[in-house]
């Protein structure tokens, strides 16, 4: 490949944790434990934002503001945010070892890559502490990213471009348009755009969809044909440039476009 230098991916929906399950589960224990029922799709609606911004997003919603209001007889401050944020950190410390398995073909896609001269970065809208429990998991199964910037790592995260230019500098790559941006959330195309890159949106292994690789196994192929295209379609809306169904099908999108 001469046209490319790297690819950026993200982690929970995109190389590990087929259906993003980790941080939804637990931003539904985080706000039940305030005293607020928050619902799956309450849950995955903000994901891939830095996880603080992401529990604002959720208690800034109307219902949830309002339930907050309700139950804790006021609105919802910046300080009631630290305090769910406080529980949210080291309860998916806990938890995030147990989703950290690859999404099928995520190392092959990068051995793929490797072999043609590319570099692996990684973004994340977890913090570091939590990403401490993923690496040695991720690379037991032969995935480890030359890099990874946390969302903590730098003064701002998603949908911005920082933690993008962070990854220019640890792998020594540019003009933008060289560097290729894999994700399966808004807030993670739009950090490859705002950066310059070309972004590439992961459908059905996604937060969209929502489902284990077992559970799509089963459905009815036109259900899971639904799913994908409503999966496209947002990704598409938030700036995409292609669309693939996992990282699998990278490296010979790339190859297409190389050539």
């Amino acid at each position: 490949m001469t046209r490319f230098k790297a690819v950026v991916f993200d982690w929970a929906g995109t190389t590990i944790d087929f259906g993003s399950f980790a941080p939804m589960g637990v931003f539904v224990e985080a706000f039940h434990r305030f005293g607020l029922k928050a619902t799956i799709a309450e849950a995955r609606a903000p994901m891939g934002a830095p996880k603080r911004d992401h529990i604002r997003a959720m208690l800034t919603a109307p219902r949830l503001s309002s339930e907050w209001e309700r139950v804790h007889g006021a609105a919802p401050t910046e300080a009631d945010i630290d305090r769910i944020y406080e529980v949210f950190v080291p309860m998916n410390e806990e938890v995030v070892a147990q989703y950290a398995q690859l999404v099928p073909g995520t190392r092959e896609a990068v051995e793929a890559l490797r072999a043609r001269g590319l570099r692996i970065g990684s973004t994340t809208g977890y913090t570091r502490s939590i990403m401490e429990r993923v690496f040695p998991v991720a690379a037991a199964q032969g995935y480890a990213p030359d890099c990874c910037v946390c969302a903590d790592d730098l003064p701002e995260g998603r949908p911005g471009p920082l933690q993008m230019y962070q990854c220019f500098i640890a792998l020594r790559v540019y003009p933008p348009e060289t560097v290729v941006k894999v994700d399966d959330t808004e807030p993670g195309l739009l950090e490859g755009l705002a950066a310059g890159c070309l972004t590439v949106g992961v459908a059905l292994s996604g937060n969209h969809v929502g489902r284990t690789p077992e559970e799509l196994a089963a459905m009815d192929p036109a259900d899971v044909a639904r799913l994908r295209d409503a999966a496209a379609a947002r990704l598409r809306a938030a700036g995409a440039h292609h669309v693939i169904d996992t990282v699998a099908d990278l490296p010979a999108l790339l190859e297409r476009l190389d050539a």
